[in-house]
């Protein structure tokens, strides 16, 4: 008795095939993130803190010394960033938890680029990290920023930019990582001290030359500089106040343009998706 064969075709890979794959990965991260207010609110408590409390609390010391201006005002890039990248490493940490769970597998064996995987991992994370740096950038008003609409869309440009970089950082480390534990280990070993190099919380003026050394080889400057400068623009503050809490990044005593500053951080965020794409066609 002869038997039917049954035919599987798998789908040719195109540009668009793999668009798809991009757009399916990503329409995932936006409903967990939606999903998931628990992570909306305890992403912001921090950034909050740092800005309403803390920075209330420096500002009594540093009030004579920077007339003119509020020291939650100075305070208010440093939190936007603070908040895009620690929103961005929860969601590439969320690649440790789907390999926990075997889902990430499932999207491995698919008949899919690995390499798209990891780009619509990273748009994800950006786009999440992003939108919850909305909410930081709706308090403008209560720290002094103005809602100028061309400000509003500068600050989101760089917001995005920053949360794809450090969402690509991300995803290659969780890519050969087996637990969670051993994933938040070395991100807080990592980004920590980058967020108190990055001059979120002090001027990058008149420091000590081994400070300004690490403030300088840091990525994260690049990235807290510009949306400092963005905001800055829109200020009138007296000249020495400016020099003081917006003196920019030198190198060898030039300072440097806020296009090269983007143009770093853009160049290390395709660097990482590049290492990121090769960590994962080498995962199992």
């Amino acid at each position: 008795m002869a038997t039917d064969v049954v035919q599987v075709t798998v789908p040719r890979s195109t540009g668009g095939h793999h668009v798809r794959a991009v757009k399916v990965v990503l329409h995932r991260e936006l409903l967990r993130f939606v999903n998931d207010r628990t992570r909306m609110v305890t992403m912001l408590i921090q950034p909050v803190l740092w800005l309403f409390v803390m920075g209330t609390g420096l500002g009594t010391l540093v009030r004579g010394s920077i007339p003119g201006i509020d020291f939650r005002t100075f305070m208010y890039p440093g939190m936007i960033s603070m908040t895009v990248i620690t929103t961005a490493m929860f969601s590439a940490g969320s690649i440790v938890w789907d390999r926990e769970f075997g889902f990430l597998r499932e999207m491995l064996v698919a008949p899919v680029s690995r390499g798209a995987i990891v780009v619509g991992k990273c748009l994800g994370g950006a786009v999440v990290a992003t939108c919850q740096g909305v909410v930081i950038l709706a308090l403008a008003g209560l720290v002094g920023v103005p809602y100028s609409p061309v400000l509003i869309v500068t600050l989101l440009a760089e917001m995005f930019l920053a949360a794809f970089t450090i969402t690509a950082f991300g995803v290659t480390i969780a890519a050969r990582m087996k637990n969670m534990q051993s994933f938040f280990g070395i991100m807080q070993m990592a980004i920590m001290p980058m967020i108190f190099l990055s001059g979120s919380m002090f001027p990058l003026a008149n420091l000590p030359s081994w400070l300004h050394v690490l403030t300088t080889i840091n990525p994260l400057t690049y990235a807290v500089d510009p949306m400092r400068q963005a905001v800055f623009g829109y200020l009138t503050v007296p000249a020495q106040v400016d020099a003081m809490l917006n003196p920019g990044i030198s190198w060898f005593g030039n300072r440097l343009p806020v296009a090269l500053e983007v143009g770093l951080v853009a160049v290390v965020g395709a660097v990482l998706l590049g290492v990121a794409v090769a960590q994962f066609r080498r995962t199992d």
